[in-house]
């Protein structure tokens, strides 16, 4: 029997009915559950303010469907002092909430819209989970990155106010890096805000409104000191200027007068910048060539399910993930950067703890660093400017206890413990676009235990790639792709001097529409010796190299030193 149509209109009716009593009763549940912690000024730490009523600030309702306490909530109360159970109901008074969908109730994402021309076209990040904010995110994951995890820790034992609002006031870069071209180009910057360090300024509107924005990106001056530079001046191979190098302050004895026979050394001005990845996901994923489904699947899986709304929010675009940031140092004007009649010298290096900090000599990463530190001030005190970009990409983007591993096993200690609890904290944010990619990381997380290998079956250059693949999977993934962002950030359109052997590196900028002029590779005489196995490796593998040329078959002639030969 046919339905009429005035049958299916009264059908409709009732469904659109019920649709808004549902709706209804969820914005009540919502607000039941809503008791957000107000913000206040800034306390000493063993206390946190706590209202008694919901914040004044008009903002979406929270998601919490739970009914508060029937307990009244004190208007100040010490937090440190309370029960952990006591806290936890302060703190956190609804229910957990695992994700968010597009169409729940309220959900009304502050608009974004990646690569605008202008900051207010553009939009303002925000990824905040505090009930003022939650509805109106328009980016998963949480700000700091990594150091997000000691924030929870501090507004868990009561040390934080969780609402706390910063106060921006004179925190305005000192060094100016003005809008270029690339920051209305969503093709050119994927991986951080290039607004970023201009937030309390371009975002104040938002902030005074109540939106929870936060700056991605600080700027500031810095003077350098590092005793490599005091002997590169002490033999002549740098020169006090007095605006670049500067000579250092009279050092103290122990009783604290100045020590007036001691080289007092140099200090080197420089601007800096500390970057956190902010990532653009459809960019992040047509760099890799790959889907922006296929990446977010992988960020998803291969990070433990910790970002759920990768997968039920498709409509939020933006993902600060928790690990890849960044810190650039600028040698002489900062303006020159930008300008194309300037020199430019650019070393792109990827953090090595074990080498930049300690020392070790397994690897030249330190000796080539300080290089190209000289490099950068040499082309700055004749009249260019230098930038030196330092990535967190620890052990080849395998890990900062990988790294620390391999130190130990060279200097002769057996790490044979492989918990995979505790290496998946260390192969970082990248094993998800290994995944995405197809590259085999099943055997990732036991990458330390490469050392013992090349240790005892023979640690020849022949060897170097096939001993990390054979135990990792890969050997490398530090992924290029993203690296360029900085430079077109800076509004560089050319570089000059390029100190780096990577064709990785090299490839990824000037695919990236930047060309290279002059490479430079690590002089000879500063490869520790029990880094030729790498160097000549890499060689062989397509690094660059302006004299000593190593093929394949040369590559057995280069062997390292055994744990018999190294006194430990």
């Amino acid at each position: 029997m046919p339905v009429s149509d005035a049958v299916l209109t009264q059908i409709l009716q009732q469904l659109e009915a019920l649709q808004v009593s549902q709706q209804a009763l969820q914005a009540k549940l919502d607000n039941l559950g809503a008791t957000p912690l107000e913000p206040t000024s800034p306390k000493p730490l063993t206390t946190t303010a706590l209202p008694t009523s919901p914040s004044s600030t008009p903002a979406p309702a929270a998601l919490s469907t739970s009914p508060p306490s029937s307990a009244p909530v004190p208007a100040r109360v010490a937090l440190a002092s309370l029960t952990d159970k006591e806290r936890e109901k302060l703190l956190y008074p609804g229910r957990v909430n695992l994700t968010t969908y597009p169409d729940q109730h309220g959900i009304a994402p502050v608009p974004l819209t990646w690569g605008a021309a202008s900051p207010a076209d553009r939009g303002p990040v925000v990824c905040s989970r505090l009930p003022g904010s939650i509805k109106a995110r328009n980016a998963l994951g949480a700000h700091a990155g990594s150091y997000s995890i000691y924030r929870a820790l501090s507004i868990a034992m009561g040390a934080l106010d969780p609402t706390h609002k910063p106060d921006y006031s004179q925190t305005e870069p000192p060094v100016d890096i003005p809008p270029q071209p690339s920051w209305s180009d969503p093709t050119k910057i994927v991986s951080f805000d290039p607004w970023g360090h201009l937030v309390p300024q371009v975002f104040k509107e938002a902030m005074d409104g109540g939106v929870d924005v936060r700056p991605s990106i600080a700027v500031t001056k810095a003077h350098l000191k590092m005793s490599e530079l005091d002997d590169a001046e002490r033999r002549g191979e740098l020169v006090v200027d007095g605006s670049i190098v500067l000579r250092s302050p009279v050092p103290r004895k122990v009783d604290g007068t100045e020590n007036l026979e001691a080289h007092r050394g140099v200090e080197v001005n420089v601007s800096k910048a500390a970057i956190d990845p902010v990532w653009y996901l459809p960019g992040v994923a047509e760099r890799f060539g790959i889907s922006e489904s296929l990446l977010r699947r992988a960020l998803f899986e291969d990070t433990g399910g910790m970002y759920p709304e990768l997968i039920t929010r498709p409509d939020i675009k933006v993902f600060l993930p928790p690990i890849g940031g960044c810190t650039i140092y600028i040698f002489g004007p900062p303006a020159y950067l930008s300008d194309p009649s300037k020199e430019l010298t650019v070393r792109v290096h990827d953090e090595c703890n074990g080498s930049d900090v300690f020392g070790s000599d397994i690897c030249t990463c330190k000796p080539y660093l300080t290089y190209a530190i000289e490099e950068c001030i040499r082309g700055a005190q004749g009249g260019g400017v230098g930038l030196v970009a330092y990535f967190r990409k620890e052990g080849r983007a395998l890990g900062e206890v990988t790294k620390h591993a391999e130190v130990a096993i060279r200097v002769g200690f057996d790490m044979s413990d492989g918990s995979t609890g505790t290496l998946r904290l260390a192969v970082g944010a990248f094993v998800f676009i290994a995944a995405a990619l197809g590259i085999s990381c099943t055997k990732l997380l036991p990458m330390y235990l490469v050392y013992n290998l090349r240790k005892r079956g023979g640690d020849s250059a022949d060897k170097y790639f096939k001993s990390t693949e054979l135990i990792a999977g890969v050997k490398d993934m530090r992924f290029q792709a993203l690296m360029p962002d900085v430079l077109h950030w800076l509004g560089i359109q050319k570089i000059d001097k390029m100190v780096s052997m990577s064709d990785m590196k090299y490839d990824a900028i000037v695919n990236s529409g930047i060309p290279i002029h002059t490479r430079y590779d690590i002089p000879e005489h500063l490869i520790p010796p029990d880094s030729r196995v790498e160097i000549d490796a890499k060689i062989a593998a397509g690094y660059f190299s302006s004299g000593k040329q190593v093929t394949e078959a040369d590559l057995v002639k280069t062997v390292g030193r055994t744990w018999e030969e190294t006194e430990h």
